[in-house]
């Protein structure tokens, strides 16, 4: 049977992208839809928008430490809406440059939805498409949790929309989102109260990292309230009134209230039923190939139940052409992918916490760690603390994970993880010769 295509792909985020450029290299014919805007989540919705507001939200501190390095003149004030068309600028260049790419590759990209007819033939816009392959990779949507008034509060994609900043704001979540968030608004001035239903911060992540930036966000003002969560949301003349529940009960009265709370899937309207595709736990149940039940259909990224990153989406887009159309057969490893927290504080991290290394080594991992404060801060009147702190396996000597809070973290654990990848030991770490002077230097010297 001929198709209209080898491959058609739903979702032109960083998955689809990735997918669709490579497999036509390969001689493929391809096309994508996108419903919303070239570039997923990532570019439109979360982190390059994101990362932006940090670096906005950083200048503030920085006019600061300027004094105490001989800089002065007058208080810089910040134009929220200056900023806003700026970034938004930047955005739609870069749904642009992914519209230029896909059409310099060869494929075709449809700006229209898509769903299944079948398993071989998808509905886009007005059109009836047919396809050898089809690769599912429409991301994730934030999600909220069932409170009454819920409707009020705002998700991570309506903060990219703010038309003015809130004075005051409570987040709900306390996970790399709600961490950044917080980071942010507090940088921009904002009264900032976080709430976590959990006993701490950044669950998932090494405790002694979730510590340290849990105290550095509250050196910088910023209320953290730990096994708390709220009950209702109710609009009043001054924003609205949250009760809160658990270790703390009582209410609190904002501008904007926040949800935090997880992402899930992005399946609304696929019609996957009429393709016979299964989902485990409203997630795409995929192999180790990305395949999904039906031999012919695949699923990346965020719409499925692996690790929900852009990176991990762009590689298993990339592993998923060469496996099908590159005959290549490669997977993806998933074992020391890096993470990091876009927050002030950031904190960065690669491999297995101490409590995930304890799991499987028992009492034979060693931990190293210190605290210092880096050199940039020795003329300020702020005290900045850094953490690095290595895992690692006492009868190997193999570093099993590498954590760190502190300025440039992601930068400086990004460049380890090759080495964490190719069996690093402690010893060898111990016998690298650092930069100094510098932070990074501390791995080195770690005891």
């Amino acid at each position: 049977m001929s198709y209209d295509y080898d491959l058609f792909v739903i979702g032109a985020g960083p998955g689809g992208l990735a997918a669709a450029k490579r497999s036509a290299q390969y001689g493929a014919t391809v096309a994508i839809a996108e419903q919303a805007q070239a570039g997923g989540g990532c570019v439109n919705r979360g982190c390059i928008p994101k990362k932006l507001m940090v670096y906005a939200a950083a200048f503030a501190r920085l006019n600061q430490d300027a004094t105490a390095y001989g800089w002065s003149g007058s208080e810089r004030q910040f134009d929220w809406q200056r900023f806003v068309s700026a970034r938004n600028q930047e955005i739609e260049r870069l749904q642009q440059v992914q519209v230029q790419a896909l059409a310099a590759a060869g494929v075709e990209f449809i700006h229209d939805r898509a769903q299944f007819v079948d398993a071989h033939t998808l509905a886009v816009g007005k059109r009836t498409i047919t396809a050898d392959k089809i690769l599912l990779a429409v991301g994730g949507k934030p999600i909220k949790p069932e409170i009454q008034g819920i409707e009020h509060a705002l998700t991570s994609n309506e903060m990219f929309n703010l038309t003015a900043l809130p004075q005051k704001i409570a987040i709900l979540g306390g996970g790399y989102i709600g961490i950044e968030f917080a980071s942010i608004l507090r940088g921009f001035g904002c009264d900032v109260t976080l709430m976590n239903h959990e006993t701490c911060i950044l669950s998932g992540f090494d405790a002694d990292l979730a510590a340290a930036v849990h105290r550095g966000l509250v050196d910088r003002g910023i209320q953290i309230l730990c096994n708390t969560t709220m009950s209702a949301i109710a609009p009043v003349s001054e924003g609205f009134c949250l009760s809160l529940k658990g270790a703390c009960v009582e209410t609190l009265t904002v501008d904007a209230v926040l949800a935090a709370t997880g992402r899930a899937p992005q399946l609304d309207g696929l019609n996957l039923d009429k393709a016979d595709v299964k989902a485990d736990k409203k997630a795409i149940a995929v192999d180790d190939d990305s395949r999904t039940n039906q031999p012919h259909i695949f699923a990346v990224g965020d719409c499925t139940n692996r690790l929900q990153l852009t990176p991990v989406a762009r590689a298993e887009g990339k592993a998923f052409a060469d496996t099908t159309f590159g005959k290549l057969s490669r997977s993806v490893n998933y074992d020391y992918v890096p993470s990091a927290v876009c927050s002030y504080p950031e904190a960065a991290s690669v491999g297995m916490t101490e409590a995930k290394a304890r799991e499987q080594y028992g009492d034979m991992v060693r931990c190293y760690q210190t605290e210092l404060q880096p050199l940039f801060y020795s003329l300020t009147d702020r005290s900045a603390q850094s953490l690095i702190k290595l895992v690692v396996d006492g009868t190997t000597d193999r570093v099993l994970g590498i954590h760190m809070v502190g300025d440039h973290a992601a930068e400086i654990i990004q460049g380890l993880t090759v080495s964490l990848q190719m069996g690093v030991t402690k010893q060898a770490l111990d016998q690298t010769i650092g930069i100094h002077p510098s932070s990074a230097e501390e791995l080195f010297s770690l005891t």
